[in-house]
């Protein structure tokens, strides 16, 4: 695998600690900016509605762009954001950055994906997205905690100060090792394919495994705390947990889903469902609850190579806009999952209940899996534009 998809990941590393730092600093943002905490959880939607919208348009608008300059473009942006953050005295100004943030992060996102598919080969691509979206679960098992670290003794602003630094040497890290690329095809080359059915089917099963991941995780301290009777204590442990058997499955995964990814990709989602279920009706037992969250960690994660390296294998000649839409795919599932969830809560069925949600979502994805034909139980090889393989090697 070469070297700079590697930079690609720690890039992701960044971004992705940005994303996901708020749920341990929403209070003291809360209470230094004189506003209530279910307005500083806005910030947090605010980033993920930015990555939806986000991800499509800026595709189209930077096709034509360079690769290596349009990474390090949105990681200049992503980085002088957060200085803004870092020093804003009003929600407002804060809520603008998260909104800016989202879509330098979504753009980013589209681009990187597509590079390191470009620099894995033809027959590496979920190995590839397995390195790229590894740094989101690295974010998980250390960024995040890190970042609630920062806020507890330094203020959350030393955290959003991180994330600039981070992001800075990002910048110089992408703009070193990145070969240099062609420019991209004019839009409309790349929006024929982007709706045939199997795409639509890969960005349906995306969001639905993603929002049943991101709808238990959300509610995961209560989980622990409420319902399988742990102390506070155990919360910042049991996401760590949660990311260690990400970061495994996704390693594991990213190694298998290139040869066999229809067959990881069911088993994962049925092992998945069943687990969700397991879960929900097992959660009093804390030995066993604990148990689950790493597991159902290394499952989601395990089959995300297959889920975001799909699209590429089907997209052939449209792979940047095919990215971004992935990338909205994953975002819908990590905004509506969480939704759900707090409905069924506010509804009255307990702590166990988004579970059961996230539990109905892996069932309803395996009846879109259903849809994809038998006969496409190995990756699509499409060919390759001659002068585009040449550009993202070098």
């Amino acid at each position: 695998m070469p070297f700079a998809v590697y930079v690609l990941g720690v890039a992701v590393f960044a971004i992705s600690t940005s994303e996901f730092m708020l749920s341990g600093l929403v209070p003291a943002i809360a209470a230094d900016l004189a506003v209530s905490i279910p307005d500083a959880g806005m910030l947090t939607s605010a980033f993920a509605i930015g990555m939806v919208v986000g991800g499509p348009p800026l595709a189209v608008l930077t096709m034509r762009w360079e690769r290596r300059r349009a990474l390090g473009a949105f990681l200049v942006a992503f980085a002088v954001v957060h200085v803004v953050g870092a020093v804003a005295t009003d929600y407002a100004v804060l809520m603008v950055t998260r909104v800016l943030g989202a879509l330098a992060c979504a753009a980013f996102w589209a681009v990187a994906a597509t590079a390191a598919i470009g620099m894995a080969g033809e027959n590496a691509k979920a190995r590839a997205m397995s390195v790229v979206v590894g740094g989101t679960t690295l974010a998980c098992v250390a960024g995040v905690p890190g970042g609630a670290f920062l806020g507890q003794h330094l203020g959350w602003r030393a955290a959003f100060w991180a994330v600039a630094v981070l992001s800075a040497l990002s910048v110089i890290a992408v703009l070193a090792t990145l070969p240099p690329s062609a420019p991209g095809p004019v839009a409309r080359v790349e929006l024929k394919p982007l709706f045939s059915k199997p795409l639509v089917v890969a960005y349906a099963l995306n969001a639905l495994v993603q929002g049943a991941t991101f709808c238990t995780f959300t509610y995961l301290a209560p989980l622990v705390t409420e319902v399988a009777g742990l102390g506070a204590g155990w919360i910042p442990g049991t996401l760590v947990l949660f990311g260690i058997g990400s970061f495994i499955g996704i390693t594991v995964g990213g190694r298998i889903a290139d040869a066999r990814p229809l067959t990881v990709l069911g088993a994962g989602m049925a092992a998945l469902a069943l687990g969700w279920a397991v879960l929900a009706l097992t959660a009093g037992n804390a030995v066993v609850a604990v148990a689950l969250v790493f597991v159902q960690g290394l499952l989601a994660f395990g089959i995300a190579p297959v889920l975001t390296s799909r699209v590429f294998y089907l997209a052939g000649f449209a792979p940047t806009l095919a990215g971004g839409l992935s990338t909205a795919a994953f975002n819908v599932g990590n905004t509506v999952g969480p939704w759900f969830g707090g409905l069924a809560i506010d509804a009255g069925l307990g702590f166990r209940s988004p579970v059961w949600v996230s539990a109905l979502m892996m069932i309803m994805a395996l009846g879109v899996f259903a849809l994809i034909p038998k006969n496409s139980g190995k990756n699509v090889r499409r060919r390759v534009d001659p002068g585009r393989a040449r550009s993202t090697h070098g």
